[in-house]
């Protein structure tokens, strides 16, 4: 691209572009199995009302494969895409820093995308933070926070169990992002915040191209064409959730 554009502004700006659309059948995938999950959610509700005591938690696994089979729903589903994602991320975390290309270039207000803007120095050391504040750090700082409370609502909405993850994924990660970027390279920064961007347009997109309705109506489909069937998965952890109840049993005696 540098042969063709001058700026690594919009080098970087088409890069982001470019990797987001590689990855994002992983980002449908991730939001489907979550929109499963919100939609199956009365039942996982009727199934924990079912089966209250701890002794019955084996029975309530069960049932509860049985659901995600009928449904089309991998118990992975809604995290393995993003696990997927991390050798990019840790890419570019190495990359921007460490580049030669991008010392000395200019980007609106970074005299230099390989080391960090400062739009105000302060007459003070802040601990763990700096002595100054680093814009295109900040914008990514609210950028991720916005989309880590659109992505807990999303989540929290369908896994209860999420609710007690609010304050660390929500609140905690953008604030340690905040101190631990502040004194990176305004390139990277600015990469993240142009990705955060772009999944939340992506996750804007899908939700209204993709309502509730029709994903019931595939689930349907889904659950008479495997009616009666099990997927490996269910299989294999049925066979676990055998073995454990027995060595329970035997403990037990």
């Amino acid at each position: 691209l540098q042969k063709y554009i001058a700026s690594f502004g919009l080098i970087i700006f088409i890069l982001t572009l470019l990797v987001k659309l590689v990855i994002f059948p992983l980002t449908y995938k991730s939001y489907l199995s979550t929109a499963k999950m919100r939609v199956i959610k009365p039942q996982i509700d009727a199934l924990n009302a079912k089966y209250p005591r701890q002794e019955d938690a084996m029975k309530k696994q069960q049932e509860m494969m049985a659901l995600y089979n009928k449904a089309g729903i991998s118990p992975m589903g809604g995290c393995l895409p993003m696990l997927i994602q991390m050798p990019i991320l840790i890419a570019m975390f190495r990359f921007f820093p460490a580049s030669i290309e991008l010392r000395g270039k200019s980007f609106l207000w970074s005299d230099d995308l390989s080391s960090y803007d400062s739009i105000l120095d302060l007459p003070f050391n802040i601990p763990f933070y700096g002595d100054h504040i680093s814009l295109f750090c900040l914008l990514m700082t609210i950028v991720m926070f916005v989309y880590s409370y659109m992505n807990y609502k999303q989540q929290g909405a369908a896994q209860p169990q999420m609710a007690g993850m609010k304050f660390m994924t929500v609140y905690m990660m953008p604030a340690m992002m905040l101190f631990w970027f502040n004194d990176y390279a305004s390139g990277l920064c600015y990469y993240y915040l142009l990705s955060n961007l772009l999944t939340i347009l992506q996750t804007t997109i899908i939700r209204y191209t993709l309502d509730d309705e029709k994903i019931r109506s595939k689930m349907n489909a889904h659950a008479k064409n495997t009616k009666g069937k099990k997927s490996r998965f269910q299989q294999r952890y049925e066979e676990l959730m055998k073995q454990q109840e027995a060595m329970q049993k035997q403990s037990k005696r």
